[in-house]
């Protein structure tokens, strides 16, 4: 059966329209829409059947009869009127397989394009809902008529829709990684849109201790405000994160925000040097083209002498992925420790020796269990440097692999660390003063 035997007996049985009859050839024929297929399809049949309308067949008749009915071409009925046949009562209304919904596009368009006109993107990508009769009823229809060549309606929706608002918007569509993602059912005429996260990376300093890297929320009202935490429904009144991600958020007018850091360094220690790598995670943004140059400021102005940010700059999901796998990253400690005796230059030499290029197992710490499994891990000391400043008390300088616990390291947790300085030298010891010196990876 050819391309017009397989039409014909599809509109013989089915009323169709232009899209839905050429979608069933939609392979056949390169650089058409299914519309002009289906337009073609009838047009060449009407012109057939204009050529067959002699007695006694009457076949051309018959043919024009189906096309201006299931049809709906104004050619067959037009030439039905010329030939003074009677006309067709009046037939279906609407297409069998799309219910009408491919003439109703432009509006479609409309309501699509009105309901993006908030938020800022210069890419997005269509999708597609139906419901379950209308795939069920195409499956039906193509299994029973044997289509091999065709396509779903559930694309050319997509496609088509997506043709069309990228012509009135400007805009490109995009399939890997679009700002915007369009869901559209064209029966109910429901849209939801997706609007996928603006990222933007940099690097902290906080040069004050007490600030926490994150929102600790209040354990009693858990964010509520209560009279522990004096309403404001913090552990901590001041962090890094609020410091950073507020005026981010405020700028791409955006619900929600997400601080990611590349570790985090406990509230009493500072963050010096060039500083620690983040991305902030702007969830559902309505601008994304920011200033981030302007932002930069405002942040160091608002946390001047306390937080400190540069190198603002708009990043993806991927670096946040980094983020969390560079954990382990090399990192340079600056420590001020406190023995509980004291302390000789041989004890200095003692501890470099041992602790130089040196594998330390550490059973996780006392005082992170409540948040980390109980396990022991491996951290190797790449250089390690100390100097002392007074009868009980010495600097201590490190480059380390990430994920070791220094304040650990210096105590030895009751023997949870092993080596440490205070098993080393027989000789309680702690930490009075931590400083990140450095965090060394590639945030690029």
């Amino acid at each position: 059966m050819d391309v017009l035997e397989k039409a014909q007996s599809m509109l013989e049985q089915h009323p169709l329209c232009d899209n839905c009859l050429g979608r069933q050839f939609a392979l056949l024929g390169y650089g058409l829409e299914n519309n002009q297929r289906g337009e073609a399809i009838k047009l060449t049949w009407a012109l057939q059947a204009a050529s067959d309308t002699s007695k006694p067949k009457l076949q051309g008749v018959k043919a024009l009869k189906v096309l201006a009915t299931n049809g709906f071409s104004q050619l067959a009925l037009s030439s039905l009127k010329h030939l003074k046949k009677r006309l067709p009562k009046t037939g279906p209304s609407t297409c069998f397989l799309c219910d009408g919904k491919f003439l109703q596009i432009d509006n479609l368009t409309q309501k699509i394009t009105a309901s993006l006109e908030p938020f800022e993107y210069s890419t997005f990508l269509m999708g597609v809902e139906l419901p379950v009769s209308v795939v069920e009823r195409e499956d039906e229809f193509k299994a029973v008529f044997a289509v091999g060549c065709g396509e779903s309606i559930k694309h050319e929706f997509g496609r088509v829709l997506g043709k069309r608002v990228e012509s009135v918007t400007g805009k490109t569509v995009e399939f890997r990684k679009p700002d915007v993602m369009v869901i559209i059912n064209p029966f109910s005429e429901n849209i939801k849109l997706q609007v996928n996260p603006l990222f933007v990376a940099g690097r902290y300093r906080k040069l004050v201790r007490d600030v926490s890297q994150s929102r600790w929320f209040c354990s009693s009202c858990r964010g509520r405000g209560c009279s522990k935490c004096g309403g404001t429904g913090l552990l901590y009144p001041e962090s890094v994160e609020a410091f950073v991600s507020q005026p981010i958020l405020n700028a791409a007018q955006g619900s929600d925000s997400a601080f990611h850091a590349s570790g985090r360094e406990d509230i009493d220690a500072r963050m010096l040097g060039t500083g620690r790598p983040f991305v902030v995670e702007i969830s559902k943004p309505k601008k994304r083209s920011l200033d981030l140059k302007q932002i930069e400021e405002t942040i160091n102005l608002g946390a001047v002498d306390k937080v400190q940010i540069s190198r603002l700059r708009f990043t993806s999901r991927e670096n946040v992925r980094k983020l969390k796998k560079s954990e382990n990253a090399q990192k340079e400690y600056r420590a001020l420790i406190a023995f509980e005796n004291e302390i000789s230059n041989a004890d200095m030499q003692t501890i470099e020796e041992k602790l130089n290029q040196t594998t330390i197992k550490q059973q996780t710490p006392t005082r992170v269990m409540h948040r980390r499994a109980d396990l022991t891990r491996e951290r190797y000391i790449y250089k390690l440097k100390v100097k002392k400043i007074s009868a009980k008390e010495t600097l201590m300088e490190i480059r380390c692999q990430g994920g070791l616990y220094v304040k650990e390291l210096v105590s030895g947790d009751e023997g949870r660390t092993v080596p440490s300085v205070a098993e080393l030298l027989k000789n309680p010891a702690k930490i009075t003063k931590l400083d990140v010196l450095k965090v060394i990876m590639d945030d690029q």
